[in-house]
C-alpha cells in the first residue's frame, strides 16, 4: 500500500490560452457576423474598424488577422504590407475577406504578405478550416522561436563563461611563458655566474639583437624570439673551465681551442628541446662565432650558410664585447669600436645586417647608455629585464 508520505501532488499546469483573432472591417454588421463565427469556432475575437485601429492593436497577442480588403484609408493591401514591414508581426497570419473574385486581387493580396483569402459571404466551415490551418503553423513557429530564444539566452551565457574561462587560460599561458622565459634567462646566468659584469652584456646583447631584426623587417614575433634567445649565445661557456675563461692575458693556441667549444657546448645543452625559444637559442650559440668569409668556427660556415640569427648576433655581440670591461682588457670607445665594425663587414659580418645596426645606431647606442655594467651579483642585475618581460 502506498504511503501517504510517498504521494507526489503534480503542479496543475496553466489552461492555454485560446487563440486570439484580430477581425479588420469598416463595416459594423460584417465585424459583428465575423465576431460571431470566431467565437463559434472557440476563439477570442478582437475587433478593428479600419487600419489604424488594426495595427494599434497587433501588440494584443493577436494570432491571426481577418482582414477585410476594402476599407477607407488604409485598405487591406496597405495594412498587410505595413504588418510585414515589421519584425514582430511578420509571422502572423493574415486571410483577406475579399467580395473579389478575379485572379488578380488575389495575387495582389497575396504578394503584399497575405497567407490565405475567403470570398464574402463568409462559410462557416471554410473560415473555421482556413483558421485552424493557419493557426497550427503559428503555434508552431511560436514554439520554435521560444526555444531558439531560450537557446540563444543559454548560448550568450555559455559564450561569457567561455571568454571568462580563455582570458583565464589566457593568464595561465602568459605565467607558463614568463616562467619560462625566467628559466631561460637564469640558465644563461648561470654560464656567466663567474663574471660579475656579464649579466649586463646579456640584456644590451639581446636588445641590440632585437633592434637588428625590426631594422631588418623580422616579423616582431620572430624579434621576441631573437630578444630572448640571444640570451643564450654563450650558454655553454659553463663548460669552461675558469682558468681559461677568466685568464687575465692572452690565450694559448690549447686553450683557445677549448675557449672556442663553448659553441659545440652550448648546442649541445640546448638540443632537443620543443620550445621555440630554446631551438632559436641553440642555433645562435653554435652559429654566433661563424665569419661571413667562412674563417669562424665551429663550422666554419660562409655568407647565408650561416643562420640569420646567428649572423644578427655576432654584430650585437662583439659590438658589446669591443665597448665592455672584461678581465683581459678595458672597454673600447665607441668610435674605435664602430671602426672594427665597418672593418670587418664582408669579411667577419654580413653587409646587410652591418648596414642596419648603423641605421639603427642611435637606439643602439641609447640602450648601451641606459645598460651599464654593475659590480653586482649578475641574478640582481637581471631583474630589470624579467621585469620588462613581464609588462611587455
Amino acid at each position: 500500500m502506498v504511503q501517504p508520505a510517498q504521494i507526489e501532488l503534480a503542479s496543475p499546469r496553466p489552461a492555454k490560452r485560446r487563440p486570439r483573432i484580430l477581425v479588420v472591417d469598416d463595416d459594423a454588421a460584417n465585424c459583428a457576423l465575423l465576431k460571431d463565427m470566431v467565437e463559434s469556432c472557440g476563439y477570442e475575437a478582437e475587433l478593428a474598424r479600419d487600419g489604424l485601429e488594426a495595427m494599434a492593436k497587433l501588440p494584443l497577442d493577436i494570432d491571426l488577422v481577418l482582414l477585410d480588403l476594402m476599407m477607407p484609408g488604409m485598405d487591406g493591401f496597405d495594412v498587410t504590407r505595413q504588418v510585414r514591414a515589421e519584425q514582430r508581426y511578420q509571422h502572423i497570419p493574415i486571410i483577406v475577406v475579399t467580395s473579389f473574385e478575379d485572379r488578380k486581387h488575389r495575387l495582389d493580396a497575396i504578394e503584399a504578405g497575405a497567407n490565405d483569402f475567403i470570398t464574402k459571404p463568409v462559410d462557416p466551415t471554410e473560415l473555421r478550416i482556413r483558421a485552424a490551418s493557419l493557426l497550427r503553423l503559428k503555434e508552431a513557429y511560436d514554439v520554435v522561436h521560444m526555444h531558439t530564444a531560450h537557446l540563444e539566452e543559454l548560448v550568450k551565457q555559455q559564450t561569457v563563461e567561455l571568454r571568462k574561462a580563455l582570458v583565464s587560460m589566457a593568464e595561465a599561458q602568459r605565467e607558463i611563458y614568463r616562467a619560462h622565459l625566467d628559466t631561460i634567462q637564469r640558465l644563461a646566468l648561470a654560464a656567466e655566474y663567474k663574471d660579475e659584469y656579464t649579466a649586463a652584456h646579456i640584456k644590451r646583447m639581446s636588445l641590440y639583437s632585437a633592434v637588428l631584426g625590426r631594422a631588418l623587417g623580422l616579423p616582431p614575433s620572430q624579434v621576441e624570439v631573437l630578444r630572448h634567445a640571444s640570451v643564450m649565445h654563450d650558454v655553454g661557456k659553463i663548460g669552461i673551465p675558469d682558468a681559461i675563461l677568466l685568464k687575465p692575458g692572452k690565450l694559448t693556441p690549447a686553450e683557445w681551442q677549448i675557449m672556442k667549444s663553448h659553441t659545440l657546448i652550448g648546442a649541445r645543452i640546448l638540443d632537443g628541446s620543443p620550445s621555440e625559444l630554446i631551438q632559436a637559442g641553440q642555433v645562435i650559440a653554435r652559429s654566433h662565432h661563424e665569419w661571413w668569409n667562412g674563417q669562424g668556427y665551429p663550422d666554419g660556415l660562409a655568407g647565408e650558410q650561416i643562420p640569420l640569427w646567428g649572423r644578427i648576433c655576432a654584430v650585437a655581440d662583439v659590438f658589446d664585447a669591443l665597448t665592455a670591461k672584461r678581465p683581459y682588457k678595458p672597454p673600447l670607445p665607441n668610435e674605435k669600436a664602430l671602426q672594427i665594425i665597418r672593418k670587418e663587414t664582408g669579411t667577419h659580418f654580413d653587409p646587410r645586417i652591418v648596414e642596419a645596426f648603423f641605421d639603427s645606431l642611435n637606439q643602439i647606442l641609447q640602450i648601451q647608455a641606459q645598460t651599464p655594467d654593475e659590480a653586482e651579483h649578475p641574478f640582481l642585475a637581471m631583474a630589470l629585464p624579467l621585469v620588462e618581460s613581464k609588462s611587455a
